[in-house]
């Protein structure tokens, strides 16, 4: 066997999430993200609810562990002047699987966290006009705070409960889980379609109405019932 060759660069550091009651980590492989999944968000983002789901990625990079009491930070972007929140259930994957059927897509389930899907909502915008991939809305530094993994095992499979985020002590968002237009279950199954799903993946899983605009030095405290809470504290840019 060769010798190792010595590296160009610095090799980046694997972004791994908490797991909660563990001393162990969840290292991060993949970010998937599924759109406009709850019915009342849909409506508001001008989208048709008989759609089927259709999904983007954010690098693993983007993910910024959070866990309570603690208050995370985050930067206000680089481009933007209308930077929006996104609280959603996040699924962890712990097993491998490709074309997956719904009734077989908990197998693959190692637990749930939750999440905010931060999104430079103007250059969305500006991408969906000229029908360009809007990526660069989505996929930024720091666009993915996310809480400890809960195992599956803890929480057992999630089908319901309260989804909500309060910005500076006032309710923007609030959800249930019931209201997602295609459960987890489906989301997966879909979405195992296109990608083979992999240990380490995390799966975005939409958001419900009343997303917003945010500014530095608002505070965001969001959760998902059965899971755990998140917050975070907008802080100016760094450039």
């Amino acid at each position: 066997m060769k010798d190792h060759m010595p590296d160009a660069i610095p090799v980046p550091e694997v972004v791994t999430v908490p797991i909660a009651g563990s001393e162990a980590t969840f290292p991060v492989r993949h970010v998937y993200c599924v759109g406009r999944n709850y019915a009342e968000h849909t409506k508001e983002m001008g989208g048709d609810t008989k759609e089927p789901p259709f999904f983007f990625t954010k690098p693993a990079s983007a993910v910024v562990p959070v866990v309570p009491p603690a208050t995370g930070e985050i930067a206000y972007p680089l481009a933007t002047k209308s930077l929006h929140h996104e609280l959603e259930l996040v699924v962890a994957i712990g097993k491998a699987g490709v074309r997956v059927a719904p009734e077989d897509a908990k197998e693959l389930i190692f637990g749930y966290a939750v999440g905010l899907d931060m999104t430079r909502r103007d250059l969305q915008g500006q991408m969906k006009d000229k029908r360009w991939p809007w990526d660069i809305g989505k996929s930024f530094a720091q666009a993915a705070p996310v809480s400890p993994i809960h195992p599956i095992a803890a929480t057992g499979v999630l089908t319901k409960g309260s989804i909500w985020l309060d910005v500076n002590g006032t309710r923007r968002q609030q959800g249930d889980l019931s209201d997602m237009i295609w459960d987890v279950a489906h989301t997966l199954h879909f979405l195992s379609q296109y990608y083979e799903l992999l240990p380490g993946d995390l799966v975005f899983t939409g958001t419900p109405a009343g997303v917003a605009a945010v500014v530095p030095g608002d505070r965001l405290r969001g959760g998902v019932d059965g899971v755990d809470e998140l917050s975070i504290v907008i802080v100016p840019p760094r450039w």
